[in-house]
């Protein structure tokens, strides 16, 4: 999807703010915020949409990076050329986040607390830059830097923001970018939230298929009443599917 065609939902306006409070902060106050929630919240389109809105670098972290590896790819999304050592890198983005005071993000923080000496590494950055950090994933990321054993990096967070699930006005923005050709009634719409479970990811898979089924009837509105028993993906179906694989 382009980044041109992100809704407006209110996790974005919740990332925002998040990242807008710890760009304004007091000099002695930490500035990092951690965003979590479920799968399926929408939570990487969030920080899209916010790397966009406030010119932030954003890297979506991979289970198989190592040190080396996420410092490049940090230093690649500043447009800088990856040279030298794991510390000599380390200092080019400190020196390159405290000079743009651009916010850096964070997405899939998960697999950075698989190692000690990766969440050093992120500590690391924050320390020496004192810039905003946004480090976004599930919410077990609160549940374990909350414990006593990472007080070090919990302590230097601002806010804990959890994503909230899809709720109809969302829905409406989201219709408009999932099924554009088509009017989705509010009573269809209030049919697809509730089926999704709170997921934004699902009620835009549930979009795409009205806007499907209704460029093949030539329908341009549809309302509960007309899409009547028709398939919808749910929780039950990501269940179904999960248990396939």
């Amino acid at each position: 999807m382009s980044i041109h065609s992100i809704a407006t939902t209110a996790n974005v306006g919740l990332l925002r703010l998040a990242s807008n409070r710890a760009g304004d902060r007091h000099c002695l106050l930490p500035g990092i915020c951690v965003f979590h929630g479920p799968a399926g919240r929408g939570k990487t389109l969030a920080c899209m949409q916010l790397a966009r809105d406030a010119d932030a670098y954003y890297i979506q972290m991979r289970s198989a990076w190592s040190r080396k590896t996420l410092l490049e790819k940090v230093l690649i999304e500043m447009s800088i050329q990856p040279a030298g050592t794991i510390p000599m890198m380390l200092d080019t983005i400190t020196a390159q986040l405290a000079a743009s005071r651009r916010p850096l993000i964070i997405d899939e923080f998960d697999h950075c607390l698989r190692s000690e000496a990766m969440l050093e590494l992120v500590r690391d950055i924050y320390e020496a830059s004192q810039g905003t950090l946004v480090l976004v994933g599930y919410d077990t990321i609160k549940s374990r830097l909350s414990s006593p054993r990472y007080e070090h990096f919990s302590s230097r967070v601002l806010s804990w923001v959890q994503a909230l699930p899809v709720s109809i006005e969302d829905a409406r923005a989201l219709a408009g970018i999932y099924a554009p050709d088509v009017s989705v009634a509010d009573c269809l719409l209030a049919h697809l939230v509730a089926v999704s479970a709170g997921s934004a990811r699902r009620v835009c898979v549930n979009l795409a298929l009205v806007q499907e089924a209704s460029t093949r009837a030539g329908e341009t509105e549809m309302t509960r009443e007309r899409w009547g028993k028709r398939e919808l993906y749910d929780a039950r179906s990501a269940a179904s599917r999960r248990g396939e694989e």
